[in-house]
């Protein structure tokens, strides 16, 4: 697919879902996922590295984006735009650190930052507020000069500022991928040891990928912050990096609208299975599952397969028609 069909069906989402949704809030979610998991993708999809660590950059945005609107009132694109660097910075100590090996050993330094950084968010109440995490986040407006630009009172006005940050993020990760820089990852992914021997620094790229990804999920941290008015320490739990995981998974690797679709499949699901029964987690396992064991492609995968099954049969019905005419 071209990419400009992918920044068309971004925009279209982005447009769809307040036509379709009630929910400003929900709505707002599955766009600060999909952030998310675009982000995991970079690492996951295209360069092949399996972190558990995201929840560490989601949470480093969560918690620095309500210190900074809670203590220390600064101006809401500043503490964003803070978030951010918090989440790049974050990802290069861990990425620094985990590079260093590869498969399980790769895997288990993440999940073991993953796990530190949790316990250091829980026992340093001063900052984080522990277990309470930091409540009665703001969402102050835009202003200059004392005129409000955009005010981010109501849910479907946050929606609107978000949904304009995951579409720019949306095409800077697609300029990114469609770069050399990210056909060199593609290499890395596929065969480090041919992209080696070719004179590649695997260090520096795998290091580059990660901080691009944690700066990515530091502002999907910071927007759900502020989405929620809270920091909760469950921000910084491994669930979270699982969770992020899963939706790249379930949506499709290789590919940031699957991750999109991924994470809108995981919010909305989950979303209206826990209307249903108090214990709806075990449905959503049973439900990723059959997923994973009957899609491993993911749903972007599925969808591939369904369109490359209409072309044939749209060819076949042609070539039917043509040769009863003549």
């Amino acid at each position: 697919m071209s990419k400009h069909i992918q920044m068309i069906l971004a925009l279209a989402i982005v447009l769809v879902m307040p036509l379709c949704m009630q929910s400003g809030s929900l709505a707002t979610e599955v766009l600060i996922y999909s952030l998310a998991a675009m982000a995991c993708n970079l690492l996951l999809g295209y360069t092949g590295l399996l972190s558990f660590g995201q929840g560490v950059f989601f949470g480093l945005g969560s918690y620095t984006i309500a210190l900074f609107l809670t203590r220390w009132q600064l101006p809401m694109p500043v503490a964003l735009l803070t978030a951010v660097l918090m989440g790049a910075v974050g990802a290069a100590v861990v990425g620094w650190v985990a590079i260093r090996q590869k498969g399980t050993y790769f895997v288990m330094l993440t999940l073991a930052f993953s796990q530190m950084f949790y316990f250091l968010a829980y026992t340093a109440t001063g900052l984080t507020g522990g277990d309470n995490g930091l409540m009665d986040i703001p969402r102050p407006s835009i202003q200059i000069a004392g005129y409000t630009l955009w005010s981010l009172q109501t849910p479907w006005q946050f929606y609107a500022l978000v949904a304009t940050l995951f579409i720019g993020v949306f095409w800077l990760l697609r300029r990114v991928c469609n770069s050399m820089f990210g056909r060199t990852l593609l290499a890395v992914r596929d065969n480090e040891e041919r992209a080696a021997a070719v004179g590649y620094n695997l260090r520096l790229l795998k290091l580059q990928a990660f901080v691009i990804s944690g700066a990515v999920t530091g502002l999907a941290g910071g927007l759900h912050a502020m989405m929620s008015g809270i920091a909760p320490l469950s921000s910084a739990e491994f669930h979270t990096s699982e969770m992020i995981l899963v939706m790249t998974v379930i949506g499709g690797t290789g590919n940031l609208l699957a991750s999109v679709l991924g994470a809108a499949f995981y919010v909305l699901l989950g979303d209206w299975l826990s209307t249903l029964w108090p214990r709806w987690l075990l449905l959503l396992g049973v439900v990723l599952m059959v997923v994973s064991l009957g899609m491993q492609r993911g749903l972007w995968g599925l969808l591939e397969d369904i369109w490359q099954l209409i072309r044939r049969d749209k060819k076949a019905a042609d070539s039917t028609k043509q040769g009863e005419h003549a």
